[in-house]
């Protein structure tokens, strides 16, 4: 039974984390109306900031938390306005537009390999074992609490603003028809 249990959890852990995969493509493509490719990279980048910010100059977590995140969503942003943004003006295809994001992908990844080397990091500043949470004879450790934790908040904030926010309601219009939401 305990098999079964610890099989559970890691689902649903691993769920989580799929899922705020799956909201973040899903978000993109229905306002961008295409299938960005670096999105991921855009998430290491904002890992990466984390890693050398925390562990290797010993920011405080939160800090360099909040960083990491405004990082990451500035180098999108850059990247919207300087590559995707000139090729939406030329009128590209969707395939030019894949091109164009497998290209960001490899130079992010490039990069990042680079800088960081492609060897494993973790964040972990201390040598000891983690803790541990047993539930029903299945084992979760602090940082799996922390990603269900994290994206069950993350989640239901993203439907909050969506649902109630004018931003988010503009969003939604968007993805319906943007060209009804830019004449309203």
């Amino acid at each position: 039974m305990e098999i079964a249990v610890q099989i559970a959890l890691n689902a649903v852990i691993a769920g989580a984390i799929y899922s705020l995969a799956a909201l973040s493509f899903n978000l993109l493509y229905s306002t961008t109306r295409f299938f960005d490719l670096a999105l991921g990279a855009y998430a290491a980048i904002g890992a990466y900031t984390m890693f050398w910010l925390y562990k290797m100059h010993d920011f405080p977590l939160l800090l360099a938390l909040v960083m990491s995140i405004l990082v990451a969503g500035a180098f999108g942003f850059a990247v919207e306005k300087i590559i995707y943004r000139r090729l939406r003006i030329r009128k590209a295809s969707a395939v030019v537009f894949i091109v164009a994001s497998l290209g960001v992908l490899t130079v992010i990844e490039a990069i990042l390999a680079m800088t960081f080397t492609s060897q494993f990091q973790t964040l972990s500043k201390n040598s000891g074992g983690a803790q541990t949470i047993n539930i029903m004879g299945g084992v979760m450790t602090e940082t799996q609490v922390w990603i269900l934790g994290s994206a069950l908040l993350v989640m239901t904030v993203l439907g909050l603003v969506l649902r109630y926010t004018m931003f988010g309601k503009s969003v939604r219009a968007i993805a319906d028809d943007e060209e009804v939401a830019q004449i309203v």
